[in-house]
């Protein structure tokens, strides 16, 4: 699976983006698919996650409310819609395919993604 973000830039406090990741590959179906962001000296971290489906979605504490993950599997995108954004979201976001197939459960862990994307960079000012 290869994947290529796009949709980032710079937003004020308040406002909103949509991020879009588009996937090569014949089995973009059997992944979930997640959303994670890394900002300047910190670790990457979990945001979103839609299961391969599309039947579930989590996110984390930080943007339940005001991100949503949704995913397309007749054109193999996955997208993010981000509202209400705030300075504190700004951060290099990636997109990322599970490493295992039909896994059972959501992983929000790193390392549990195997596919990622170039990432694209979100800032916020305030």
């Amino acid at each position: 699976v290869q994947l290529v973000e796009s949709g980032g830039g710079l937003v004020q406090a308040g406002g909103s983006l949509r991020l879009s990741c588009a996937a090569s590959g014949r089995t973009f179906s059997r992944y979930d698919m997640g959303w994670f962001r890394q900002a300047p000296g910190k670790e990457r971290e979990f945001v979103a996650v839609v299961t391969s489906s599309g039947g579930r979605t989590y996110y984390a504490n930080s943007v339940r409310g005001r991100f949503t993950i949704s995913r397309d599997n007749a054109n193999n995108t996955v997208a993010l819609r981000m509202d209400n954004l705030k300075p504190e979201d700004t951060a290099v976001y990636y997109c990322a395919a599970d490493r295992t197939p039909g896994r059972l459960g959501i992983s929000i862990t790193p390392g549990e993604y195997g596919y990622w994307g170039q990432g694209t960079q979100v800032t916020v000012s305030s």
